[in-house]
């Protein structure tokens, strides 16, 4: 029972929901990261130029360091409300001018102008930290006061957001009309798809021809499969067809003699006359029997031409079995038999089922209808071919009746079905080969199995009955 799952289509669109939402998480976090960048670059700017500012104002008045903060310094950085503004300037004897007196940076002094920025906490608050340097040389003895100008984050957590917010609306934006494109485009490359099942679909179940649709090349392979399948499908229904009206119209005719038969026993009275009857009914059975297993082996034979997996085999073995399976056929006369092998196994790539089951209709059929007093089976290896003949004493098929007797209940046996040699025709064929006749001369009349050998170790093979 098959399952329902999800379509194509949903299976697409959710793969390509999920790339795309991971794809703007991604985005997400990167335009929040530089967000964060760009807030500090922009407001360091400021928490350095303050510091600059209140170095510049540092001074020596009778040798005592004094500083005299411009207001202008902190005008800038107390743009934002919700922002604090921590400062310290510290002499170069390390005394402190102004300012808050735990305020330290976060990173150790470096006697330099430079300004070092860094990140820090406050009385609980974090803060970003500014340090610069200012060489006073006016004293007696010159060295580097310290100018600290700390501010808290909240101006620039707020301008990150609000930067990532713009960003995320226009990934937003950008995402659902690409989203939106992939719908269009997924369900308009979908669109030969729905043409192929809308086709299968409003076909009559008898109709096996192929599909004809233009297609693009991506799933040619999938219509060319279904095309196949439909193609075998076809002929198999055709085969099972000719199988039933063939069955139907040979068993018919054995069934209405074996009706009158049992009529005509009911009827008879006279003993001599009851027991010629039971005779002819006996007759009949067996004839009606060979033929409904001569049937079902060949329905067989075709089942297996595709479905069987070739082992490798010991033709030599398997003529053998066969031979041996078809030897009481012959004894209620005198026949010679004889079976001619090489030295060495004869290996080929086949179905042993139904290889011993092409041997023993040409044995039987040789047995039945050919040999008189003599029945020789040969196999032997002929370069990379692996032979089987079967040669009798009779008279032999006329050359002009080879290519009839191969069809299917072709026969001039009254006893006989006419589908010995059309199976072994159709095994052969299904492994590769072909079967031959050779004239009647004085070696006898030929029915030839010819198949490509293979050279590895044999399988064993089943000495159970093939029919």
């Amino acid at each position: 029972m098959i399952r329902p799952r999800p379509s194509l289509y949903s299976r697409i669109i959710l793969v390509i929901a999920v790339i795309f939402g991971a794809g703007s998480v991604v985005l997400g976090t990167a335009a929040w990261f530089y967000a964060r960048v760009a807030a500090d670059d922009a407001y360091d700017r400021l928490l350095v130029g303050a510091a600059l500012q209140i170095a510049e104002s540092i001074f020596v008045q009778e040798g005592t360091v004094s500083v005299d903060p411009p207001f202008s310094a902190f005008e800038t950085l107390s743009l934002s409300a919700d922002d604090r503004i921590f400062y310290k300037v510290a002499a170069p004897r390390g005394v402190v001018l102004t300012g808050y007196d735990d305020l330290t940076p976060a990173r150790p002094f470096a006697e330099t102008r430079t300004p070092v920025i860094s990140d820090g906490e406050y009385r609980g608050f974090p803060v970003r930290v500014a340090t610069v340097g200012r060489l006073v040389s006016d004293l007696p003895t010159p060295g580097w006061a310290q100018v600290v100008v700390a501010q808290t984050r909240q101006a620039r957590t707020g301008l990150a957001r609000d930067l990532t917010l713009k960003a995320l609306l226009l990934v937003f934006a950008m995402t659902s009309l690409a989203f939106m494109a992939v719908l269009f485009a997924v369900r308009r490359a979908l669109a030969p798809l729905t043409r192929v099942e809308r086709e299968l679909r409003s076909r009559d179940p008898k109709d096996l021809t192929p599909l004809s649709l233009e297609i693009p090349r991506e799933i040619q392979t999938l219509v060319s499969t279904i095309n196949r399948f439909m193609d075998r499908l076809s002929g198999r229904i055709a085969l099972m067809q000719r199988f039933i009206a063939d069955a139907a119209h040979q068993i018919r005719t054995p069934l209405a003699g074996l009706a009158s038969q049992v009529d005509l026993l009911t009827g008879e009275s006279r003993p001599e006359r009851r027991e010629q009857q039971l005779s002819r009914v006996r007759e009949r059975t067996a004839e009606l029997g060979r033929l409904t297993n001569q049937l079902l082996n060949h329905a067989m034979i075709i089942h297996r031409a595709e479905v069987a997996e070739f082992d490798t085999v010991d033709l030599v073995a398997l003529a053998r079995q066969a031979l041996i399976s078809a030897v009481p056929l012959s004894l209620d006369r005198d026949v010679d038999i004889s079976f001619d092998d090489p030295q060495e196994p004869v290996l080929i790539k086949g179905d042993a089922v139904s290889l011993r089951e092409a041997l023993s209709n040409l044995i039987h059929n040789a047995l039945k209808h050919g040999a008189e007093t003599r029945l020789d089976v040969r196999v032997l290896a002929d370069g990379d071919a692996a032979v089987v003949e079967v040669v009798d004493d009779g008279p032999g098929i006329p050359v002009s009746e080879w290519q009839r007797v191969r069809e299917p209940f072709h026969t001039k046996s009254a006893s006989g079905s006419g589908l010995g040699l059309s199976i072994a025709g159709d095994v052969v064929r299904a492994h590769g080969g072909e079967l031959r006749f050779r004239e009647r001369s004085d070696d006898g009349f030929a029915v030839i199995m010819r198949i490509r050998r293979h050279h590895e170790p044999p399988v064993p093979i089943d000495g159970g009955d093939a029919s």
